[in-house]
Order: structure tokens, then sequence, then C-alpha cells
């Protein structure tokens, strides 16, 4: 086995999508994980707690990003245009995955257990985003309806970039989506 070959934890995680694109994510074992990737179970159970994980091991990192754009924009600023500012910070987080992301999200779309994991993943970033802008000064409900929104937005404009036909920058996909939310709400 290449226990000793770099980035074990990539290796991993691409064989995994690999064998969840080509088999599906319930017919595939964690053993046939760890031998596309030339390693052991031992191996991927160091770095994954299960299959589900490696789907889902960047969630922590990118609520964080998106949780501390928003903390460090001026407290002068509306809160959903700090939020726009965490969106931003989202949209660095992606840059040159979107392969990886489209791999990934039909491998979530084709399962329902994933798809359940994705909306907690998704609930927690907005609990967090809540919370900062509560302590950012933001009363409730308006903490909550613009961490909800802007987890919305960041949904939509990630769904419409890697559906997208052309390449371009997840940024660009976000603030129309947030164009789109504010034309919805005011009317213009």
């Amino acid at each position: 086995m290449g226990r000793w070959e770099p980035n074990a934890r990539g290796r991993l995680a691409n064989a995994a999508l690999e064998l969840y694109s080509e088999r599906g994510f319930e017919q595939t074992t964690v053993a046939e994980i760890a031998k596309r990737a030339g390693l052991t179970e031992r191996t991927f159970f160091r770095h994954y707690a299960d299959k589900r994980e490696v789907l889902f091991a960047g969630s922590s990192q990118l609520e964080e990003a998106f949780v501390k754009a928003v903390a460090d924009v001026p407290k002068s600023a509306a809160p959903i245009d700090a939020v726009a500012v965490g969106l931003d910070a989202l949209a660095e987080y992606f840059a040159d995955r979107r392969d990886f992301a489209r791999r990934r999200q039909a491998v979530i779309m084709a399962t329902t257990e994933l798809q359940e994991r994705e909306l907690i993943k998704l609930a927690s970033m907005s609990a967090a985003l809540a919370d900062t802008l509560r302590r950012r000064g933001v009363a409730e409900p308006a903490a909550s309806l613009t961490a909800e929104a802007g987890v919305a937005v960041f949904k939509v404009g990630f769904e419409r970039w890697i559906g997208a036909a052309e390449e371009g920058e997840m940024s660009r996909f976000m603030r129309e989506s947030l164009d789109e939310l504010r034309a919805a709400l005011t009317g213009h």
C-alpha cells in the first residue's frame, strides 16, 4: 500500500467521489474507497469518521469562513450587506473547486440520507450566522431572517454556479442571487 505517499486525505476524497459516482453512495464501502486510494481502511478512519464525512468534511471550514467574514464587516453596515461580504468569502472558498462541487452535489442529490445531511449543514450555517449577526447588535427576528436569507442566497447561487453551462466566478452567481432577492423584497 502507498501509505507514505502524500495527500492521503485528498486521495481518499477523490476515490470516494469516483466510486460514489460510479456505483452510488450506498453501494460503496470504506474498504473499496481505501483500496481505490491505495490506502488501508485504518488510514481512511484516521481521516474520516465514516463514508458520509468524505463529502462533508469541509463544512466547518466553510461555516467558519462565512461567519468570520460577516463578523469582520464594520458594524455600521446593514445586516444584509454584511452577509453579502460573507457570500463573497464563500465564493473565494470554492475557487478552483467547481468540478469537485458539481460531482459532489450530484452524489448528494442521488441519496436521501446525504440530502438530509446537507440540510443539517445548511441549518448549522444559518444558526451560526444568526448568532454572529446578534453579536453585531442585530435584534431578533431580523438576525434570524437575515441569516436564513443569506443561506438561501448561498444555496441558490451555488446551484446556479454548478449548473451553469459556462464557466464563471461563483461570486457573480452569489451577487445575482442576492440582487434577485432584494428585487423580490422591494418590488424593483
